[in-house]
């Protein structure tokens, strides 16, 4: 099994296809706190994080954003008091692709990280 959260995301092209059910079954296990949810009929991951209050919710949704920007791998973002709901997929293919559970397993990296942070 690979490790998600050291992959790199790759360019997708329009013609890819998106995940198979038996290739998302295989990846979701590495992010199992993530919901598979359908928008629209476009398949996404989404998770709900919480955080103790909106200064940390509005740090960590930052975060986000830095590795997105380095990944150029964009997710819906939704910052709340003391919560920030993440959902991932790739707009091109209108699906899941693996780039969207790479970033999911970054996402919880980071809030691992933050949650550390905020406890010393």
């Amino acid at each position: 099994m690979i490790n998600l959260a050291s992959g790199k995301c790759v360019a997708c092209r329009r013609e890819e296809p998106t995940l198979t059910d038996s290739e998302i079954n295989e990846l979701h296990p590495q992010v199992a706190e993530w919901q598979i949810l359908e928008v629209d009929g476009v398949k996404r991951i989404e998770r709900i994080f919480k955080l103790k209050n909106f200064v940390e919710a509005i740090a960590f949704t930052n975060k986000i954003g830095v590795i997105a920007e380095e990944e150029d791998h964009h997710p819906l973002i939704i910052t709340e008091w003391g919560r920030v709901t993440v959902q991932w997929w790739s707009h091109k293919i209108r699906g899941l692709h693996k780039n969207d559970f790479i970033m999911a397993a970054k996402t919880d990296e980071i809030f691992g990280m933050q949650i550390f942070e905020t406890a010393k």
